[in-house]
C-alpha cells in the first residue's frame, strides 16, 4: 500500500489530539495555539541541540544556519499570540475552569529551552514534582553545558583569554556575567574580520535572545489583555510573573559589550 500524505504526517492522531473539555467555541482556538507552540518548541530544541553540538565540534557553518532557523521559528511563535489575542476575557472565562491547574507555566519544553540557553534553575524542576519523566529530562538538561557554555569553550580553544571559572564549573548553576568574558568578546567585535565566524555566532545568539524576549513580551501582553492581573491557572502570579521573567536574559556580555564598543 502506497504511503499517503495523511499517513506520513499521522494526521489521524494529530487532528484528533484536540479534545475540548467544554462546549465553548473558543476552547479549540486555545488548545490549537498551545499545541502548535509546543510543536514549534520541539523544532527549536532540535535546532538548538544541533547547534550546540556543532559549536562543540568547532563546525560553525551548520550551527549558524540552525540558529538562523530558530529565529524564524521564534517569529512564528510570537505571531501566534496575535491569534490568541482575538479571544476576549468573556470568551476565555467560559471555559477557564475546565483547565484545572494546567498552565503553560508547566511546559517542559519551554524550560528545556531556557536551560539550553543558560538560564538554569533547579527550583524550576520542582514544578514537575509529580511527573518523574519530566523531572528526569530537566535534571539532565540542568547538568549539561548550555549553548553559551559551549560557545565560551570554543572561544578558549581558539586562543581567546577566557577565565577558567567559566570553562569548568557546575553546569547546574545559572550563568553569571564576567568582565573577563566581556573583554574576550570585545576582541572579537573590535576585529570582526579576523574573528568573523565567532562574531557571526555572537550576533546569532543575540538574535535568539531578542526574539525570545519578543515572545515573552507578546505573551505578557496577551495575558494582560485576556485575564488582566489574575493568578495563573498553574499557580503563578500571572502577568506579574511574566513581567519579572522579561528582566532575565541569557548572554549578558553580548549585550553589555555594546556599551564598551
Amino acid at each position: 500500500m502506497r504511503m499517503t500524505y495523511s499517513d506520513y504526517l499521522s494526521l489521524d492522531r494529530l487532528l484528533n489530539a484536540q479534545q475540548p473539555l467544554s462546549e465553548q467555541h473558543d476552547e479549540l482556538l486555545f488548545i490549537i495555539i498551545h499545541q502548535a507552540s509546543e510543536l514549534w518548541m520541539k523544532l527549536c530544541l532540535h535546532e538548538l541541540v544541533g547547534a550546540k553540538a556543532r559549536v562543540a565540534a568547532d563546525d560553525l557553518g551548520p550551527a549558524l544556519k540552525m540558529l538562523a532557523r530558530v529565529g524564524r521559528i521564534q517569529t512564528q511563535m510570537t505571531q501566534a499570540w496575535e491569534i490568541l489575542a482575538t479571544m476576549t476575557p468573556a470568551d476565555y472565562h467560559q471555559f477557564r475552569a475546565a483547565l484545572g491547574r494546567s498552565s503553560g507555566f508547566q511546559s517542559v519544553q519551554y524550560r528545556q529551552i531556557e536551560f539550553l540557553l543558560g538560564a538554569k534553575s533547579a527550583a524550576a524542576v520542582g514544578i514537575h514534582r509529580e511527573d518523574e519523566a519530566a523531572q528526569a529530562v530537566l535534571h539532565a538538561a540542568l547538568a549539561e553545558p548550555s549553548l553559551y557554555d559551549e560557545t565560551l569553550r570554543l572561544m578558549a580553544r581558539r586562543g581567546l583569554p577566557l577565565p577558567e571559572n567559566r570553562l569548568t564549573r557546575d553546569w547546574r548553576e545559572p550563568y553569571v556575567a564576567s568582565p573577563e568574558v566581556e573583554q574576550a568578546w570585545l576582541i572579537v567585535y573590535r576585529d570582526n574580520e579576523t574573528w568573523w565566524d565567532l562574531y557571526d555566532l555572537g550576533e546569532k545568539l543575540v538574535d535568539v535572545e531578542y526574539r525570545l524576549q519578543q515572545w515573552r513580551f507578546a505573551h505578557l501582553k496577551t495575558v494582560e489583555r485576556v485575564i488582566g492581573f489574575k493568578t495563573g491557572t498553574g499557580g503563578s502570579s500571572g502577568a506579574p510573573y511574566l513581567a519579572r521573567v522579561l528582566q532575565s536574559g541569557f548572554f549578558p556580555e553580548l549585550l553589555s559589550l555594546r556599551t564598551s564598543l
